[in-house]
């Protein structure tokens, strides 16, 4: 029978960026798997069977090292990740009696293509007999083996695998969209885990966009890197941070670069793959998932502003009454604009909404109309961005609205928005509606410094972000807590203060 292991291509510590190995070990489970993987017909390159054997690694006690830290994988696209800890998974349920897995991924469409590596290795003739069932159904992707070992697949928001109360081994894929949330869903079910080396939550994924629920994966890359944790695997595969895709010229692919990331590349993963997502994707994302470079090196959080604090306290409906303020904010180029509103109630904190963002092609007009129709009922209407402001302010003025009611805010009450809206984040003084363009303005805000006093406001951090959502909510909240006490209050019959 064939070796389970291709040795020419390269050990894990050849081409690991970076490599930080849990504490304590002494032995690992791979030898049983390795057998079990070479009766499966599986083969391994060099690098998966290194992979493996720390994945598999145990302490003096028996345990897994990294029960409690967890596994990380921060691997390009294309490289295979996946097939190496699918089989890993299968070979563990043939080899182990009543094991309990659960594998969730962001999209049901990569769910699916894991859950047919399974069927294709269930079909081999020494794997057949001991499959007792593939099920597939709405909402219950399940293998069963004849051992009483189970393999749960879903997509994540399904929330299919909270009804198991004793999971030994949960994937999380695609974990570079995986938030707090999603991890206290699922591995809370790992405590009741019987198995006597102890439960393992593995986690792959690509480096995220700004814009990626990835608080979990960025959290312990940072960990990590750090040298502050002895008890987790990482392992991160990915070509020099300085190579730069958006230098190459038009239709060139640097393979050195692939290579220096992509060790299957060129023998399981061919030339023209390469050439193809280098085609399809854009050069900010070839650089996250085919070279696997993350955004910061390092850093602890993309965003300026602590996304668990901010998730908590959105899915909010705006008060019924209480002041209220709109702002409106022009980008810097003048190619976007974006319409907010805040809410004060007579008791409680301050509400925030995302109205509408729309590209200027479409003109102010849409401005006018919305807010001549509500200007009575508020106390401001704040105007800011060098690219539009004048031309509507001067528009709402020749809509008959009040100059007391319009304002185009000074450098340093933008700076002090700014401030304002970050303290009510840190300190939970704010609710706002969970909306998906603020959300990923949040996500993707860094600084820019404003003057030479420390003033500052909202940056993206990648060319993916638009942060003028955000802008829009920071100068509605400063609208609505600095304009004049007891004007544009809502009626109390009721109604809606802002409208969506």
């Amino acid at each position: 029978m064939t070796s389970p292991t291709n040795h020419s291509a390269p050990r894990l510590s050849e081409v690991a960026r970076h490599l930080v190995i849990p504490s304590g070990i002494v032995t690992t489970g791979w030898p049983a798997v390795e057998k079990k993987l070479r009766r499966m017909g599986v083969t391994f390159d060099s690098w998966q069977v290194g992979a493996s054997r720390l994945i598999l690694g145990k302490r003096e006690d028996e345990t897994f090292a990294a029960t409690i830290g967890g596994v990380f994988l921060s691997i390009p696209r294309q490289v295979g990740k996946t097939y190496m800890v699918s089989s890993l998974v299968f070979a563990l349920c043939l080899l182990i009696p009543n094991l309990t897995v659960v594998w969730t991924a962001h999209l049901l469409k990569t769910a699916g293509q894991t859950l047919r590596v399974w069927r294709n290795i269930s079909k081999r003739k020494y794997v057949r007999p001991f499959v007792t069932q593939i099920r597939v159904g709405s909402g219950d992707w399940k293998v069963i083996f004849a051992n009483g070992s189970t393999i749960t697949l879903s997509a994540r928001e399904s929330d299919q695998g909270r009804g198991e109360s004793e999971v030994d081994l949960v994937i999380f894929d695609e974990a570079q969209i995986l938030s707090d949330k999603g991890v206290d869903a699922l591995v809370p079910t790992a405590n009741a885990s019987k198995q006597v080396a102890g439960a393992l939550v593995i986690y792959m994924g690509t480096p995220p966009k700004p814009t990626d629920g990835s608080e979990v994966f960025t959290r312990n890359r940072v960990a990590a890197l750090s040298g502050s944790a002895d008890d987790m695997l990482y392992i991160e595969f990915s070509a020099d941070p300085k190579t730069d895709p958006k230098e190459w010229p038009a239709g060139y692919v640097d393979f050195a670069a692939v290579a220096s990331a992509n060790p299957s590349y060129p023998i399981h993963t061919p030339k023209v793959s390469i050439l193809r997502m280098a085609r399809q994707l854009s050069r900010e994302s070839l650089r996250r998932e085919g070279l696997g470079i993350w955004d910061v090196d390092g850093a602890l959080a993309p965003s300026e502003i602590d996304w668990a604090k901010w998730d908590a306290l959105g899915h909010t409906a705006a008060p019924l009454d209480g002041r209220v303020a709109y702002a409106v904010r022009f980008s810097a180029d003048g190619s976007r604009v974006a319409l907010a509103a805040a809410l004060r109630p007579a008791v409680g904190v301050p509400h925030v909404e995302l109205i509408a963002v729309r590209d200027m092609a479409a003109g102010t007009g849409w401005l006018v109309t919305w807010l001549t129709a509500r200007w009575r009922n508020c106390s401001r209407i704040t105007v800011d961005g060098k690219a539009g402001a004048g031309a509507l302010v001067n528009a709402l003025r020749a809509a008959k609205i009040p100059e007391r009611i319009i304002h185009t805010p000074t450098v340093d009450e933008v700076i002090a928005a700014h401030a304002m809206t970050a303290e009510a984040i840190r300190s939970a003084v704010l609710t706002h509606s969970s909306q998906k363009q603020l959300d990923d303005a949040v996500r993707g805000a860094g600084r820019r410094t404003i003057g030479t006093a420390g003033g500052w406001g909202w940056k993206p951090l990648s060319p993916d972000v638009d942060v003028i959502p955000l802008d829009a909510v920071t100068l509605a909240l400063h609208a609505v807590t600095t304009g004049k006490s007891g004007a544009g209050r809502t009626g109390g019959d009721g109604r809606r203060a802002t409208v969506i």
